[in-house]
């Protein structure tokens, strides 16, 4: 008897019959035929309206779930501490030192996590009355993580004990230096772990291959909060905090928390929602001297969001760390004086005016190598005296443009090369480039999935480039082949309102693993797509019903989303995109950012 044939299910219908948009992808609807029962459900048991609900269901979210979701708080959502490996002899380590007024030496990394995340740990010994000093390494001449020189002279600045924070899990020669100079080590982190372990007295690290607390999404910042938690809860048992020396509010170090967790783009999962939630409340009260600066700066309008967090403030940041210099991130998040605070702020902006031409110098020649290496599964680009600090944004451009993972690569005058990648979903970077550590083919390498820095033997360029093809060409072919665009709704200009962004944001914030809504404005012509800023498309469209509104296509001037919007005007299009709420002199409007575009 013939055995019966397979029978799979159809493929979904295009949304709108997109199958090639302008960025050669097909259109289809988020939710699934049971998903949209889903959403069905979690709007008739929790009244909530459609739209909400549809957006809930397409990001996994079931009826029982649906209420915290919405509303995640801090307490229902703070794992345990002591779930995570080592936290307890961290925490106990960490107190002792406080208890018996030991010199700490706050060891972090030049980027945003690592200077939130000294920040914070700093914020508790400050508030302990604890002397501590906070390091962090030059970009250029001493690269990622602690080094022996810079151990040595924290031990002879008196440190007792040395805590690396955002950086530190594969630093064993000079943690073992520490050891030797009489130093203790305490390690909070959370890049990819190697086979070994240095020995420290306590490496909390979800990433441990024994960790089993679930916590793997966490930023370094993310760890370090829980650490300061579980620091705070040992002494007040102890009966350290006094009437004269009070207890610090940890939830006001959450602005601090959410700016490190946005700024790594970590996925806005469990914990990770809550404390972006309740840590934007927190920035939009402006406590913080250094923040307020630099938010004024940065021109920030309106209530604080993942956006501010991600465009405005964490560029600014990390700009100290990748051309000026790698503390002054730290020290404006520490600062308490507002005359300091701005002026720390003002240094930082002009060093990220100055960051952003040398990127835009540096892209040019990394897109023109792509180019012609357009084959290949995953980008390489590298230069002679290419600035270091700028590698990493020219990586995640390239991803951008090219759909794949992408290198970017400075090479010196010795032929070293260090330099940083960007992966897409599904392309796990950071294991390929431990295995290439492993293989000998990198000097140094790290991070996670979505993000490694690399450091590469002269000469070794090639024999990396060949390797990650063999290792990483069939997870990007996979990848490409689901590049779909998942839309949320469709919907008509007319209902651009304030008002529905509002509805929206209830199942925010948004960002890595809590996807952005996207939207379609079908069959609206396209009046207007003028270039602004060089690299920018601002449009205006009309509905069919004869309502209007604004769109911008950021970096896609020179990109062939642009060109073919700019060939469309006059036609109707559907527009695909996320909204986002306009505040300009006290008018609020809404308008689309678009992702993708088809006639």
């Amino acid at each position: 008897m013939p055995s019966p044939a397979l029978i799979l299910p159809a493929e979904p219908a295009a949304l709108l019959g997109v199958e090639n948009s302008f960025c050669g992808r097909v259109w289809r609807e988020r939710l699934d035929e049971a998903g949209q029962m889903r959403a069905l459900a979690i709007s008739q048991r929790h009244g909530v309206p459609d739209l909400l609900a549809r957006i809930l269901a397409g990001r996994g979210v079931t009826v029982d779930s649906a209420a915290e979701y919405i509303s995640p708080s801090i307490r229902s959502l703070l794992p345990e501490p002591y779930l995570l490996t080592d936290m307890e002899k961290a925490a106990t380590r960490i107190a002792e030192a406080i208890e018996r007024q030991e010199q700490v030496a706050i060891f972090g990394d030049y980027d945003v996590d690592g200077a939130t995340s000294s920040a914070v740990l700093g914020s508790l010994l400050r508030a302990a009355g604890t002397t501590f000093q906070i390091y962090i390494p030059d970009r250029i001449f001493e690269g990622y993580g602690p080094n022996i020189e810079a151990i040595r002279s924290l031990a002879a600045g008196g440190a007792k004990l040395l805590v690396t924070v955002d950086c530190g899990t594969t630093s064993h020669a000079a943690l073992a230096e520490a050891h030797t100079l009489g130093m203790d080590v305490v390690v909070l982190d959370h890049h990819q772990t190697g086979a070994e372990l240095p020995e420290v007295n306590a490496l909390v690290n979800p990433q441990r291959a024994d960790d089993l607390s679930g916590q793997q999404h966490l930023a370094a910042v993310g760890v370090v909060f829980l650490t300061v938690v579980a620091v705070n809860r040992l002494l007040r048992q102890r009966g350290f905090w006094t009437s004269e020396r009070t207890e610090p509010d940890l939830l006001a170090m959450l602005d601090l928390v959410a700016l490190g967790t946005a700024a790594d783009v970590v996925p806005l999962t469990g914990i990770n929602r809550a404390f972006v939630g309740k840590g934007l409340a927190a920035l939009g009260q402006r406590r913080r001297p250094g923040l307020r600066a630099l938010a004024d700066l940065a021109g920030m309008r309106g209530a604080p969001s993942p956006y501010h967090l991600g465009f405005l403030l964490g560029p600014r940041i990390n700009a100290g760390g990748r051309i000026g210099r790698a503390d002054l991130g730290a020290r404006l998040l520490m600062c308490d004086d507002d005359i300091e605070a701005r002026a720390l702020a003002e240094e930082l902006d002009r060093l990220n005016r100055e960051r952003q031409a040398v990127e835009q110098a540096t892209l040019a020649e990394a897109e023109g190598q792509a180019a012609a290496e357009d084959s290949r599964a995953v980008v390489i680009a590298s230069g002679q005296d290419w600035h270091p600090g700028v590698v990493g944004l020219v990586a995640a451009r390239l991803k951008e443009k090219t759909s794949r993972p992408s290198f970017a690569i400075a090479i010196n005058g010795e032929g070293v090369g260090t330099g940083s990648g960007r992966s897409v979903p599904g392309v796990d970077l950071g294991r390929a480039v431990r295995k290439a550590v492993e293989e000998g083919l990198l000097t140094k390498g790290g991070g996670h999935a979505m993000a490694a820095g690399v450091t590469v033997p002269p000469g070794g360029l090639a024999a990396l480039s060949a390797f990650l093809e063999s290792e990483l060409a069939g997870d990007v072919a996979s990848a490409r082949k689901s590049d779909v665009l998942k839309i949320d709704g469709v919907l008509s200009a007319g209902a651009l309102t304030p008002d529905l962004i509002a509805e929206i944001g209830r199942a925010g914030p948004f960002g890595a693993g809590n996807s952005e809504p996207i939207f379609v404005l079908p069959s609206h012509n396209l009046i207007a797509a003028d270039i602004v800023g060089g690299a920018h498309i601002r449009l205006r469209v009309r509905a069919p019903d004869g309502s209007t509104a604004s769109a911008i296509a950021f970096r896609a001037a020179t990109q062939p989303l642009g060109d073919r919007l700019r060939a469309s005007i006059g036609r109707p299009v559907h527009l695909a995109g996320c909204l986002q709420l306009d505040d300009w002199n006290g008018r609020q409007s809404v308008s689309l950012r678009v992702t993708d575009a088809a006639i």
